[in-house]
């Protein structure tokens, strides 16, 4: 029996293009009816390893790391809502919002990978911090995050205690930094070849057509 495709989605949660890419990928996915021989995981990636636990107004820190103005950004954020609104996702862009630290989300999707329930998690976490406002930093909001996708969420925050899952998820960080990856979504696929950025979903079909056809 042919072997699962592996795909790797290197990603942050608070990346609104990674959600984007993702939904792409999975629309292609159920299009191509491949739902079965494909196989998804989620790698970490920080966009901002140094965030202060009191996160930073978003607004203030679009401007500071990219010098976007703010019809730039009020501009780029409506493009993405409607992105989302094509997929089925909502972005709830709001004053006030603020970026905040993932750290403990990733490891989070790490130990929910051993239960088979990494997108889901990633799904609820991506959805809680634009869809529903919520602070993805926060023990209650990780804690509730687990106990919605059915995990045990008393043994996942006990995780984030962990020296050992701690260094686990800065040594896959690494990892793919040192292949190169400097921006997100990089989606890989069998370790041999990536696409970086929300593709079009015709492009992520021709893409898995390809790859279908190797053997």
């Amino acid at each position: 029996m042919k072997e699962k495709l592996k795909i790797d989605i290197v990603s942050d949660v608070v990346c609104p293009w990674c959600t984007i890419g993702y939904k792409r990928l999975e629309k292609a996915i159920n299009e191509l009816g491949i739902q079965d021989q494909v196989t998804i995981e989620w790698q970490p990636f920080e966009l901002n390893p140094n965030m202060p636990v009191t996160g930073q107004d978003l607004t203030e820190h679009i401007a500071e790391k990219y010098g976007s103005t703010l019809q730039q950004q009020k501009d780029s954020r409506q493009h993405m809502s409607d992105a989302g609104e094509e997929l089925g996702f909502t972005f709830d862009y709001f004053d006030g919002m603020r970026m905040v630290n993932t750290f403990d989300a990733h490891i989070l999707l790490e130990y929910a990978k051993e239960f088979d329930k990494q997108t889901e998690l990633k799904m609820r976490f991506t959805t809680a911090f634009f869809s529903e406002r919520k602070d993805v930093s926060k023990r209650d909001v990780l804690k509730e995050a687990l106990s919605d996708v059915g995990l045990n969420a008393e043994e996942g925050l006990a995780r984030l205690e962990s020296d050992e899952a701690r260094n686990e998820v800065r040594t896959a960080q690494s990892y793919w930094q040192n292949l190169g990856v400097t921006s997100v979504p990089t989606i890989v696929f069998d370790r041999k070849s990536a696409v970086t950025g929300a593709q079009p979903v015709d492009t992520f079909k021709q893409v898995l057509n390809e790859l279908m056809k190797e053997d």
